[in-house]
């Protein structure tokens, strides 16, 4: 598959919506938790690839403010995975010059996890390669509105007027400020929503739908996606003779 791939069109920031895990375990007769733990495999696979193709930026929906409604034991397993995976990955991110980030309310996060988070951002905030960023207790909903807030906030303090606002200082309050916006959407789960993921930074993305279930999901079928958005044909509101001139 790597050789079907045009290196000169590879997209700059990926955003997976990583769907199906409680699914998966249902459909082969085990608990959810057990499809969470299998969907880690299909995200050590998905960066691997991202690494390999020189991707600059990987955003994984990993939890989203909704997930706390799910039953107390689901999301503590949940939890207790992502401090056990960080764990086993950061020989892996030190090796393969990966820099961990996270965007959303992690101050939401039990104390352990966000000990955890911030001792492997730490570690690997000298890497220079991939920047793989998990939106933990993330909704874009909530982000937008956060920096709506922000705003108000400079323009009663007289930092700005209401004339500065424009896209790119509206963009800056926004969690993903550091980062192009994505390039490619991808869900898994043959499910057809956005799930509160990005709503403004998707605005111009190219989406794919993969009907495999998250633990299903291989490093083939995140090249598949990649081979799909070589293409389309980007316009950003021009023509194609234009583009093409």
């Amino acid at each position: 598959m790597l050789k079907n791939i045009n290196k000169d069109n590879i997209p700059e920031h990926v955003a997976v919506i990583m769907d199906g895990n409680g699914r998966w375990a249902k459909k082969n007769g085990l608990l959810r938790t057990i499809g969470h733990k299998n969907g880690v495999k299909s995200v050590r696979e998905v960066v691997e690839a991202s690494v390999e193709l020189g991707i600059s930026v990987l955003t994984l929906f990993a939890f989203s403010t909704e997930n706390w409604n799910r039953p107390k034991a689901e999301v503590s397993a949940l939890m207790e995975l992502l401090v056990s995976a960080l764990n086993k990955e950061l020989p892996t991110f030190q090796k393969n010059n990966i820099q961990l980030q996270t965007i959303g309310e992690t101050n939401a996060l039990p104390k352990g996890c966000r000990e955890k988070l911030t001792e492997i951002i730490n570690e690997t905030s000298g890497n220079t390669g991939l920047k793989l960023v998990l939106a933990l207790s993330y909704s874009s909903k909530l982000e937008i509105i956060n920096s709506i807030k922000s705003i108000a906030q400079k323009i009663s303090d007289k930092t700005i007027k209401p004339e500065d606002i424009n896209e790119s200082l509206f963009a800056n309050e926004l969690y993903t400020s550091d980062y192009p916006n994505p390039d490619l959407l991808i869900r898994t789960s043959g499910e057809y929503r956005i799930s509160n993921f990005l709503l403004w930074q998707i605005a111009y993305a190219e989406l794919y739908f993969s009907p495999k279930l998250w633990p299903d999901f291989t490093k083939a079928d995140f090249l598949e996606a990649i081979v799909e958005y070589q293409n389309r044909e980007r316009r950003f509101g021009k023509t194609t003779e234009q583009i093409k001139n």
